[in-house]
């Protein structure tokens, strides 16, 4: 539903191909949800966005649980979209998750998806798949407490620190089943993702990389207000959690969300 033009004032990105919109040039922007872009770019414009679902709108932070569906699996349907992106075109992107998308497309695509709650827009007209993931990435980084808890954090980290590989993956299952509801489905659709990545050759991102970049995003620390000790002390252990996790069987977490797998699939 865009706006007649206007003229920009302050250069921004378009948010279907990302080139910057020049001061001074025309540009459209959407009543509904601010999506700004080039005149020219209109016709790539994702289906058009429903007023009505501004209402349901999700918080700007919460906590996972927050942004969860009512049935099972309990994964926000923000999360199930950007991964379904990524896999169907991210696969053979070398450096996928650690090649940073542009800082200002990832903010404004993840504001775009918070305020139209439920009903997201289509990720079909980010060009830069790695603005996909910068999302996903930035969600989850921005919520109240990490996917893993507060509370069992330590657990976590206790967990992977246990030498022998067989009583490590027991510790770690146990520990991922005391998890909220919301928060094991997530976790565990996020780690067949990743699986998935890093069995792609193209992708070059090895069960490592992947834990280097989602130790801090998923496991972060066990406080809102970690010391700069803590941060230091936390980061290796992060990285070594979501190794551990990455090593475990994928059939433990398809048992979280194979039921009513179709829930999953975004409309």
């Amino acid at each position: 539903d865009p706006v007649p033009s206007f003229q920009v004032i302050r250069p921004e990105p378009c948010s279907v191909c990302g080139s910057r919109i020049r001061f001074g040039k025309i540009a459209v922007k959407c009543r509904h949800c601010q999506l700004l872009l080039h005149p020219k770019c209109r016709e790539q414009c994702p289906s058009p966005c429903t007023p009505g679902s501004r209402h349901h709108a999700w918080p700007q932070e919460g906590v996972l649980a927050d942004f969860a569906p009512t049935t099972p699996p309990l994964v926000p349907v923000l999360v199930v979209q950007c991964v379904t992106e990524v896999e169907t075109r991210g696969l053979t992107e070398t450096g996928l998750y650690r090649v940073p998308g542009a800082e200002q497309l990832v903010r404004e695509w993840k504001r775009r998806l918070l305020r139209a709650g439920g009903a997201l827009p289509a990720l079909s007209s980010v060009a830069d798949i790695h603005v996909v993931c910068g999302v996903l990435k930035d969600f989850l980084r921005g919520l109240r407490e990490p996917l893993v808890t507060f509370s069992l954090h330590p657990a976590f980290l206790q967990a992977a620190d246990i030498p022998d590989d067989a009583a490590c993956g027991t510790a770690l299952r146990h520990v991922v089943s005391k998890l909220p509801p919301a928060n094991r489905d997530t976790l565990a659709f996020l780690m067949l993702h990743l699986l998935r990545v890093s069995r792609s050759p193209d992708c070059k991102m090895d069960i490592l990389n992947l834990s280097r970049v989602f130790g801090p995003t998923l496991v972060g620390h066990g406080s809102a207000n970690p010391t700069p000790l803590a941060i230091m002390e936390d980061t290796p252990r992060q990285c070594k959690v979501v190794a551990r996790l990455l090593s475990l069987p994928p059939d433990f977490w398809t048992g979280f969300v194979r039921m009513e797998q179709e829930n999953l699939v975004p409309m």
